[in-house]
């Protein structure tokens, strides 16, 4: 899966808060280029606010 459609991806899956959390996964998954491809101002953007709308934080057993 080209790098730009997984970070949307993983933007969508909810587990990632902010966009640097999202781009370490896609470094540690392997992605090339991950800073120049999503260094554009609209993508950047984009991908932080579907962090924000669906990040949901791992809550530990009670």
């Amino acid at each position: 899966m080209p790098t730009v459609e997984r970070a949307y991806a993983l933007a969508r899956s909810g587990q990632y808060s902010d966009l640097d959390t999202l781009k370490e996964r896609l470094k540690a998954e392997g992605c090339r280029a991950v800073d120049a491809l999503l260094a554009a101002r609209s993508i950047r953007g984009h991908l932080e606010a579907i962090c924000v709308a669906t990040f949901k934080p791992t809550q530990p057993d009670q």
